[in-house]
């Protein structure tokens, strides 16, 4: 109970931002000032969830959650092992840290036709977009992390007989924690859009193809619906990792 009451008192204003511009927006549309074709009412956007909860809920939305989740967690697995690598071996530094950089110069609207052309329609597609464009940040967050770690400390544990296994257990990882769940919180929102645009270009289920089904149809509301569910489920995915950040890091903040 706490924490919510935390947490409403850091974020009432956004909440009252919110709110009011949802409130504006609902007006503008019921007084015919802007064209709900372009801009629905939240009430109609609302109903609209609520009226097709079952395909929303129970086809789609597992679906881009799948493919998220498998994409999130190769990302993350093959990040930290890379960035790893890197910071023990220049070689590997040199040679890979600059495809890294490449990676995220091409845009991904360009990459998943391609992705489609080497594995089809099938998940591995949306899976293959998820992780390029989240593999950036953990890659980064994670090697960036390691290198900061103080060059004293690591002088200290070898004065007292540490083992390189032991300065990297008891003192790189921790010291390095900080900036991968920055990293972490950036890569899972990523992620969640990777995987609609991989189902926009091409898919048959998931929130990104029933959003582009529905752009199609014209349907703005079934538009803003898929919109709104993937904010909704974006906003939760980085307060777990907020909250999972909280609890490891619980020593840093006393």
């Amino acid at each position: 109970m706490n924490t919510i009451k935390n947490w409403f008192k850091t974020y009432y204003l956004f909440l009252v931002f919110s709110c009011t511009i949802l409130l504006a927006v609902e007006w503008a549309v019921r007084a015919e000032m802007v064209p709900a074709f372009i801009i629905p009412a939240p009430t109609g956007v609302l109903m609209l969830i609520i009226e097709n909860w079952q395909p929303l809920f129970l086809e789609h939305l597992p679906v881009t959650l799948l493919e998220f989740t498998i994409g999130f967690v190769i990302a993350v697995v093959g990040g930290v092992l890379l960035a790893v690598s890197m910071f023990y071996s220049k070689t590997i530094e040199k040679m890979l840290y600059p495809a890294v950089l490449i990676s995220q110069m091409i845009p991904i609207i360009a990459l998943s036709p391609i992705f489609i052309l080497w594995f089809g329609y099938e998940i591995w597609s949306k899976v293959a977009v998820t992780i390029l464009i989240s593999f950036f940040p953990i890659v980064v967050g994670t090697y960036d992390g390691l290198k900061a770690t103080d060059r004293e400390y690591v002088d200290l544990f070898r004065s007292m007989g540490a083992t390189r296994w032991h300065i990297f257990c008891k003192l790189q990882i921790p010291m390095a924690l900080p900036s991968f769940f920055s990293a972490l919180k950036l890569a899972i929102v990523y992620a969640l859009v990777g995987a609609t645009i991989g189902e926009w270009l091409g898919a048959s289920e998931g929130l990104g193809y029933y959003s582009r089904r529905m752009s199609g149809n014209l349907n703005a509301e079934g538009v803003f619906a898929a919109i709104a569910i993937l904010t909704v489920l974006g906003i939760v995915l980085f307060a777990i990792v907020a909250i999972i950040e909280q609890r490891v890091l619980r020593w840093k903040n006393k």
